[in-house]
């Protein structure tokens, strides 16, 4: 019999996990035609490993292992496109999202909706036993900000259990977004027509086993997302975050500057300096939060990347002047062909720091 509906559940090392989700899933969907694809990031532990025995001895489960990607945006997306159910739902493997409530929300799929968001923040929904309060604090903070950006009509936009028609997630899928962690708001952001959106309550449990993937860089994640969806799309998320870190690389220049001339330095002495510092700053932030999926681990990978950056801000600088010069003399405007050498600048540094610093082997 041809499946119904299709989980995906993005994990990243939940092996101690997955039996007993598969076990509550198979409890809570009697009667159901179901399959499972389980879409893991390569995981330490085994995950991946534990995924293919698992659909050995049940064929409706099956494993997408990803190498060289991470992210939990990017293995929802693969998951659901590599669906043919017509219905698709998203669910974590650490057991706090309330398998029980999937009937519910695959009858109100069948009784029209387009959109089912289990949710912790309406009647029967709780979320005071699974989250800290620091989780608690950036679930509101991130919720808040994207009901007003996205205009949603429903309460839980940053959860991670929904359930959705696949035809849906079809029309939206070149429009979103693989980066960051919130596939939900991506889905509701991206879609050609306004989502007949339903909610089911449930409370967020403690987790089972392991460990939280969630923290401020996936907050951070989430402004990335807005302003991509602000822009059309035209901006990309990883961009925003490159020119956001290269700006915090102007304050730091600045305070290494006056540092090094209150020391006595020459100002050309203390320029370089400057320039420098905030070169290697942008380097360490950058790895750490702009390309933190294609993270470079290691003190000698780490000196390599640092080089290869120093040589791509040398050639972005070039062209910064290059183009800053050019459209001067052409038009005489000060301002206008300075920020088009910065903005020059930075595209050129961040196309070249994707190819050549951060790229995926």
């Amino acid at each position: 019999m041809a499946a119904e509906l299709s989980l995906v559940i993005p994990t990243f090392n939940e092996s101690a996990n997955l039996r007993e989700l598969l076990r509550r899933v198979d409890a809570a969907l009697a009667g159901v035609a179901w399959e499972m694809i389980v879409v893991d990031d390569n995981s330490p532990d085994g995950t991946w490993r534990l995924a293919k025995d698992v659909a050995l001895e049940d064929a409706r489960v099956r494993c997408l292992r990803r190498v060289n990607r991470r992210g939990l945006a990017g293995a929802c997306i693969e998951g659901m496109l590599a669906s043919s159910a017509p219905v698709v739902a998203v669910m974590d493997a650490d057991l706090q999202h309330d398998e029980r409530i999937l009937p519910q929300m695959l009858e109100k799929i069948r009784g029209g909706a387009d959109l089912v968001v289990g949710s912790r923040h309406v009647e029967g929904g709780s979320a005071d036993e699974g989250f800290s309060a620091r989780r608690a604090f950036i679930s509101r903070f991130a919720t808040s900000m994207a009901k007003k950006a996205l205009k949603a009509e429903f309460n839980d936009l940053m959860s991670g259990f929904f359930m959705i028609r696949r035809d849906i997630v079809d029309a939206c899928a070149p429009a979103l977004t693989p980066a960051g962690f919130k596939i939900l708001a991506d889905l509701v952001a991206s879609a050609p027509k306004p989502l007949v959106v339903a909610e089911v309550g449930y409370t967020f449990r403690e987790r089972h086993a392991g460990e939280s993937k969630l923290d401020a860089k996936v907050a951070l994640d989430f402004v990335g997302l807005l302003l991509n969806k602000a822009s059309g799309g035209r901006i990309p998320v990883r961009f925003i975050f490159f020119a956001l870190v290269g700006a915090s690389g102007v304050g730091v220049h600045m305070a290494t500057l006056y540092a090094a001339l209150a020391l006595g330095v020459s100002f050309e002495m203390a320029q370089s300096l400057a320039v420098l510092v905030a070169m290697t700053t942008n380097f360490f932030i950058n790895n750490a939060i702009t390309y933190r999926d294609a993270k470079i681990k290691g003190l000698g990978p780490l000196a390599l990347g640092l080089l290869y950056f120093y040589a791509v801000c040398a050639i972005g600088a070039v062209a910064n002047v290059g183009i800053a010069e050019f459209l001067f003399h052409r038009y005489g405007l000060v301002t206008f062909a300075a920020l088009a050498g910065v903005v020059m600048g930075s595209v050129w540094n961040f196309a070249l720091s994707s190819l050549f610093v951060w790229r995926k082997d």
